[in-house]
């Protein structure tokens, strides 16, 4: 296949091209080329996505089996993309989130939960889950059945630059007693990034449109078998010490909202991890054990170091403070 990645360096982006290129893809990126260098075989366009005459020119006289879409701010720019490249390719994947469908999210929920409202032209990026909603919109108006809109659950794996795993192995390596957000056999659902960027590709070469939640199998890993995990593939010799919700609550201590196990309006959020994912399945979704997620996940932090977060990225301290661990280790 002729691909075009827009973006493609970073997270869901950098796994796309990498399992594109494996596939033996005939790959080109368009980013501003400022953070990172392309992979080796990747033809780079570079034009910033907010600048649509840069975009245009970038584009100009080239064309594309498929169009795999990464950007998670104002609709407007998926819009103006679309609208480009609606003559210069027959497919367009957009990477879309849980997030589209309104709160609180029912439980076993599926393509057909009831969804936020969204601006297809809005220049707004400020409200996450709209502005995901207008990229939908947009990419539909120019694409309609020719579009896929991969709805993503919690993405894991290597490059991840929101901070979850990487935070959790390198607390993990520091060792000594762990503070961790019980109870442990709470079920926590996610989608490995290589495993969204397979499928997303697979469905680009087999022209598979509509909308899909991507994410694994609900029940299947719980996050004390994450957490046990993560130590084994670290070897550290630490201690998890697990605290209820109430405890971790009363001490306004909001451990476990890296995992959307809860959230401060919504301690006990429903819908989050039990999501009905049998039509991504259906359509060539597979999964990899947790183990190859979070020792793939170790290796590349120890080769490349800790990612420089996104702009919308929480900081570390939004998942625990180290005195607030302590304080909570205190009393257990």
């Amino acid at each position: 296949m002729k691909l075009l990645v827009l973006g493609g360096t970073h997270h869901v982006g950098r796994a796309i091209v990498e399992t594109a290129l494996e596939r033996g893809d005939e790959v080109s990126t368009l980013n501003r080329g400022l953070s990172r260098s392309p992979a080796p075989g990747v033809r780079a366009l570079v034009a910033d996505r907010t600048d649509t005459a840069a975009v245009a020119a970038a584009l100009a006289g080239r064309e594309w089996d498929a169009v795999i879409d990464t950007w998670a701010w104002a609709p407007r720019v998926v819009r103006d993309s679309a609208c480009l490249l609606a003559g210069r390719t027959g497919y367009y994947g957009y990477v879309s989130s849980r997030g589209v469908h309104r709160w609180p999210w029912p439980t076993r929920a599926d393509e057909s939960a009831p969804l936020v409202d969204g601006d297809p032209a809005g220049d707004d990026s400020a409200d996450y889950a709209a502005a995901k909603r207008g990229g939908e919109l947009a990419v539909l108006e120019s694409f309609g059945e020719r579009a896929l809109l991969a709805r993503a659950g919690m993405i894991l794996g290597p490059y991840e630059d929101v901070g979850r795993i990487p935070w959790w192995l390198r607390r993990l390596q520091k060792g000594g007693r762990v503070l961790a957000p019980g109870p442990a056999d709470a079920v926590v659902q996610y989608i490995d990034v290589r495993d969204m960027a397979r499928w997303m590709r697979q469905c680009a070469e087999r022209g598979t449109g509509g909308a899909y939640t991507v994410t694994g199998r609900p029940g299947a890993v719980t996050i004390g078998q994450f957490l046990e995990t993560a130590l084994a593939v670290t070897g550290s010799d630490a201690e998890l010490v697990w605290a209820s919700e109430d405890l971790l609550r009363r001490e306004g201590v909001w451990l476990g909202m890296e995992f959307g196990l809860r959230f401060p309006h919504d301690p006990t959020p429903t819908g989050m991890h039990d999501a009905d994912v049998n039509a991504a399945f259906a359509a060539g979704l597979t999964t990899r054990p947790l183990r190859a997620t979070l020792a793939d996940t170790w290796a590349w932090l120890q080769a490349e170091g800790d990612p420089a977060p996104r702009p919308d990225a929480p900081s570390s301290d939004t998942w625990l403070d180290p005195a607030a661990e302590q304080r909570v280790l205190d009393q257990l």
